[in-house]
Order: C-alpha cells, then sequence, then structure tokens
C-alpha cells in the first residue's frame, strides 16, 4: 500500500495547479460548486492515476518526476489507476454528462501516453503535444467550462482560444526540463522524448525560446483583455524562476551532471510556484476585488 501510495505522487498534482487558477482566474464568472468538484477530481484523483498508470507501464528504477528513488511497482498500482480514474469519472458526474465525456477524453490521452501498445511517449514531437495540449490547454478548458457552467460551442472565444494557447505554450516551456535527466533510461525503453532529441544543452535553449514566446502571447493576452498591468504582475512573479533557470542552465554548461533529478525538481517547483503565486493574484484582481 505504501509503494501505491508513493506511485500516485500526489505532491505532483501541485505542478499543473497554476494552469488551474488561470483557467478561473480568465473565467467570467465562477460556479463555486463546478470548480470545487472539479478540483478535487483532477489533483486528487484524475492526475494520481495518470501518474500510476505511468509507474506501471514504464517500470523505473531511477528517478521519475516526484520520486527520487521509486519503489517496485506491482499489479496494485495498475488497479489503483483505475480505481482512481472512476472515482473522478464519478465526481465529475455531480457537474454533467459533458464534463464525464471531457474528462474521459483527457484519461483516454493521458493512457496513450504511457500504454506500451500505443505509447505517444515514444514519439518525439507527438508526445510533447499530448502533454503541453492536454496539461495546459485542454485543462484551461475543462476549468473555465467548469467556471462558467457552459459547454457549448459559445464557450470558443477567441479570449478563450488565446488563453488555451498561453497555457499550452507555458507548459511546453517547462515540461522538457522535466525529461532532462531521464535521457539513458527513456531511450533504453525507446522512448526518445523532446529531450533526448534536444540534447541537455538543446533542451535549456528550446525551453527559453517557449519562454519567450509565451511571453509575447502573454504580452498580446493580458493587453488585449485586461491591462498591461497584469502582464507586468505575471512578469514579475516569474522572474525568480527565470533567474533559477539561467543559474541551472550556467552550472549545466561548466558540468553537465548537473542536468539532474535535484535542479529538475527544484525548477519544477519554483516556476509552478511563481506562476501560482501570479495566477492567484490574478483572480483576485479579475474576481475577488470586484466583488468588494
Amino acid at each position: 500500500m505504501k509503494n501505491i501510495l508513493l506511485h500516485l505522487r500526489l505532491p505532483f498534482s501541485y505542478f499543473l495547479l497554476p494552469v488551474f487558477i488561470f483557467g478561473m482566474a480568465q473565467s467570467a464568472q465562477i460556479d463555486i460548486f463546478n470548480s470545487i468538484i472539479l478540483f478535487i477530481s483532477l489533483h486528487f484523483f484524475i492526475y494520481p492515476a495518470s501518474n500510476a498508470y505511468n509507474s506501471y507501464m514504464d517500470k523505473d528504477i531511477g528517478s521519475i518526476g516526484g520520486l527520487k528513488n521509486p519503489p517496485p511497482v506491482s499489479i496494485g498500482v495498475y488497479i489503483a489507476s483505475i480505481f482512481l480514474d472512476i472515482i473522478g469519472l464519478l465526481m465529475v458526474a455531480m457537474i454533467n454528462i459533458k464534463m464525464i465525456l471531457l474528462i474521459i477524453v483527457y484519461i483516454s490521452v493521458s493512457k496513450a501516453y504511457s500504454w506500451r501498445k500505443f505509447r505517444l511517449k515514444k514519439y518525439s514531437i507527438a508526445g510533447w503535444l499530448a502533454v503541453i495540449i492536454f496539461q495546459g490547454g485542454y485543462t484551461f478548458l475543462l476549468v473555465s467550462m467548469a467556471c462558467e457552467n457552459n459547454f457549448t460551442i459559445s464557450w470558443f472565444t477567441f479570449q478563450k482560444i488565446e488563453g488555451m494557447l498561453l497555457s499550452t505554450m507555458l507548459i511546453g516551456a517547462y515540461y522538457p526540463l522535466t525529461q532532462i535527466y531521464q535521457h539513458n533510461e527513456d531511450s533504453q525503453r525507446g522512448d526518445f522524448t523532446i529531450s533526448y532529441r534536444l540534447g541537455i544543452k538543446g533542451t535549456f535553449i528550446f525551453s527559453a525560446i517557449m519562454f519567450l514566446i509565451s511571453f509575447v502571447i502573454a504580452y498580446y493576452y493580458f493587453n488585449k483583455y485586461f491591462d498591461s498591468n497584469q502582464f507586468y504582475i505575471f512578469g514579475l512573479c516569474l522572474i525568480p524562476a527565470i533567474l533559477y533557470f539561467l543559474y541551472w542552465f550556467i552550472k549545466t554548461i561548466k558540468d553537465i551532471r548537473e542536468a539532474n533529478f535535484t535542479h529538475t525538481m527544484r525548477m519544477t517547483f519554483l516556476s509552478s510556484t511563481c506562476l501560482l503565486i501570479g495566477f492567484l493574484i490574478l483572480f483576485y484582481l479579475n474576481h475577488m476585488l470586484k466583488s468588494v
């Protein structure tokens, strides 16, 4: 049971929280019931189920996201992943049937990413796109639709689509960094991730370019739909993550061994925390402050 709980990697859900808060911050209104149900379903059931399923399929010996020394994987990890998915689906059933269908799509792609007979993970571009779209833009869609209780085509405004794009690009920037220490183990399984294809230094450069593109999109988005102050809040909150990224990159140039699990987890935690703080401030400005 302890091993199963470890493979759920519950703390890892924290790294996916910023997109959830961003989706809430950009919603026209907040349906509290829907928001709470979706939050619990995703962060305590659907995401951990995906982690467990990935662990079962990969059977990693070395460090994986959220676990420096993963314990052995048993059939119980697989059973737990299916059980948690079912609970997550039952929970979102309290929202409506459309949300069930949307979550089934998310679960299906998550399984396809790791499933040995399909395994998107072994394809550099396809695997990267699957992760960044569904952990980024698609999650933004899930949250905003639930918050606004709007599951119709009318939800798809230019603002919402651009919000999805920004969410996707932010995940696209940091995700390759989470693979940077796993090149040997991934390649031995035939998983030639985008980080493996880019190489260690290439991964840093690629992530830096993606971050710059994200900033350009954010500048356009916040100035068009809100005001420049929201962009500056977004940018200022990310300064600690940017500085650590540069520090880590310089250390890695000097010694390739610095591209390790410890630095990866620090970078992931710091960038997630910075984004979370920024998006919580935007949520306060867009919803809490207006209601005062």
